[in-house]
């Protein structure tokens, strides 16, 4: 382990931590999902290893407008402390974060409009008490290029900070720390080939930091760079619908080495969803302590759910037109919105994307009333007891847990273990 990389790791998380925890982690998972199960998964797997649970909300999922989920942050904050005390989640070791933070929810319209808004949603973040706030302005807006400079960037994201800062004052909370960087993965995953992923160059890492600082400085709000904790880079991880990049440390050694000319500084990864245990250990390790995942764990949901599915099925001795699949497919079909510019090829390679692709963008539908309500209907169907022949056939991830009386043989406690079993690679990667 380089000596500078960890003394960076470890100054950067003492910010985002504080007083949280009484022994520091080598890294940290950010669970970015709205979905119920999942945020109850993550609370419960962080409860079982005594570590704090970062949950972030995404631009898309939660703004002032509603996002996608219909919640606001305020609303983010009270479902996500509701489930905490469900549970018995410890709410001190709980942090909340804000991801994409910029103008991307309204990128059609001019850059003075999407702005507006943008500041609006930043308040509203800072204001229900997130902490931490990925500052990310890098999209062109309403008749801009699709990417834009570095100091344009920067001198938005120093905009959105001095909202943010403001926000903080006036609402009495701890003032946020907060992530830059110019080279944003897309939120939800790829939609190119990952043949030739560029790797950040090490200078551009330095700049991107550089620029804030000068940003931030003309801003006025000289002490917030001091609470940037961490940038993201792209360090050639990544997934689209069919494919999964898988790191690679060899290719690497030039942009870790940057840290050490950044001192208290972190990377942190987006779109770890899918790597391997063994990748995200080598993440940590060159000083990629924020490991981002989110459609990952619904894509784990999902499986189980569907696997569930077909285990009701074998039970009613008959084909029901009511299955989990059907309505979903039904709910998809009626409403592209969310999916439709995102999956090419033939009807049935459509088909297929719609439900089993691992940018899961099915993710969008299970808070329909009709996805609910089949949910629910789901676990009604399968009250009780499961019978373990059933869940080996089609669940057979959890099925070990099950016999060895560590997973109950219900439904909704499959579920949950099958978005914890997600989670575990990242706790092996980051616990000290």
């Amino acid at each position: 382990m380089n000596v500078s990389v960890e003394h960076n790791r470890s100054s950067a998380l003492r910010q985002l931590l504080r007083n949280r925890m009484p022994k520091l982690p080598r890294g940290i998972t950010s669970v970015c999902s709205a979905h119920p199960l999942v945020i109850e998964a993550a609370l419960k797997h962080a409860a079982s290893e005594g570590s704090a649970a970062l949950i972030e909300a995404t631009c898309n999922q939660v703004n002032q407008e509603g996002g996608y989920t219909g919640m606001t942050p305020r609303d983010f904050r009270r479902f996500v402390e509701d489930i905490a005390s469900a549970v018995g989640f410890p709410i001190e070791r709980l942090i909340l974060g804000g991801d994409h933070l910029g103008p991307n929810p309204w990128k059609k319209l001019p850059a003075h409009d999407a702005m507006v808004c943008a500041e609006a949603m930043m308040a509203a973040y800072v204001e229900a008490g997130f902490e931490k706030i990925h500052l990310d302005t890098s999209m062109g807006c309403a008749g801009e290029p699709v990417a834009l400079t570095d100091e344009l960037t920067a001198g938005r994201a120093a905009r959105l900070a001095r909202v943010a800062e403001d926000a903080a004052l006036r609402s009495g909370h701890r003032a946020p720390v907060y992530i830059i960087g110019t080279e944003v993965p897309p939120p939800g995953g790829a939609s190119h080939a990952l043949d030739n992923l560029e790797i950040t160059r090490p200078e551009a890492s330095i700049s991107t930091l550089e620029v804030h600082h000068a940003a931030f400085a003309k801003a006025g709000i000289e002490a917030a760079i001091e609470r940037v904790i961490g940038i993201v880079v792209q360090p050639g991880v990544e997934f689209s619908n069919a494919d999964v990049a898988v790191y690679r440390p060899d290719r690497t050694h030039a942009l870790v080495s940057a840290l050490d000319h950044m001192p208290g500084l972190i990377f942190e990864a987006h779109s770890t969803d899918y790597q391997p245990a063994r990748a995200l250990a080598a993440l940590v390790d060159g000083g990629f302590a924020i490991l981002k995942v989110g459609p990952g764990l619904t894509f784990a949901l999902r499986e189980a759910l569907y696997g569930l599915d077909a285990i009701a099925k074998v039970l009613a001795a008959e084909a029901s037109s009511d299955s989990l699949y059907a309505i979903m497919e039904t709910t998809m079909l009626e409403k592209p919105e969310s999916w439709g510019s995102y999956y090419g090829g033939s009807a049935e390679e459509q088909r297929l994307q719609r439900h089993f692709s691992y940018s899961d963008r099915i993710r969008y539908y299970w808070p329909d009333k009709r996805a609910v309500s089949a949910v629910e209907s789901l676990f009604t169907r399968l009250d009780g007891d499961i019978p373990e022949t059933l869940i080996s056939q089609y669940l057979g991830r959890i099925y070990p847990a099950v016999i060895d009386k560590k997973v109950p043989p219900r439904a909704r406690d499959l579920c949950i273990a099958a978005i914890e079993m997600a989670l575990a690679p990242y706790s092996a990667a980051t616990i000290a």
